[in-house]
């Protein structure tokens, strides 16, 4: 049996998951809950959706965030990012290396995103396919 894809998801695709859960972020939680891939998290990525995750005008309670957390935090594989980070190819966005950084360190088999930043980096050598969560969708690996 083949191994799940390993696959970084950026934090509006995260978040969009948890909260939203329609079309493409909702199929992303489904297969993530499933076992058809494997999400990858980093100290950094981990710590960025917390934050998001208490934002005031998601008016979350504090339970609420944990609950949102347990759906997501059970499923990742951790991995330690090495100090000095891998080298990424420049990215607009500085606040997005930690995810390039993540996606080499990870070995991922696709970067997952929203953001255009990330996406302008498709097809960029060296890295993992980046794409968008409708794209990733079309490509998941059927149920086994």
């Amino acid at each position: 049996m083949k191994a799940p894809p390993r696959v970084v998801l950026d934090t509006n695709v995260v978040l969009s998951a948890l909260l939203f859960g329609g079309g493409p972020p909702g199929q992303l939680r489904a297969a993530w809950l499933a076992g058809r891939f494997i999400p990858l998290a980093s100290a950094a990525s981990a710590q960025e959706l917390v934050r998001v995750l208490a934002y005031p005008k998601f008016r979350l309670t504090a339970a609420e965030q944990q609950d949102l957390l347990a759906d997501y935090l059970p499923w990742v594989l951790v991995v330690r990012i090495p100090d000095p980070p891998p080298v990424a190819p420049a990215c607009r966005d500085p606040l997005d290396l930690p995810f390039l950084h993540l996606a080499i360190a990870g070995k991922a088999q696709a970067l997952v995103s929203g953001d255009n930043d990330l996406l302008a980096l498709a097809g960029v050598r060296g890295l993992c396919p980046v794409l968008s969560a409708e794209a990733f969708c079309r490509q998941l690996p059927a149920r086994e």
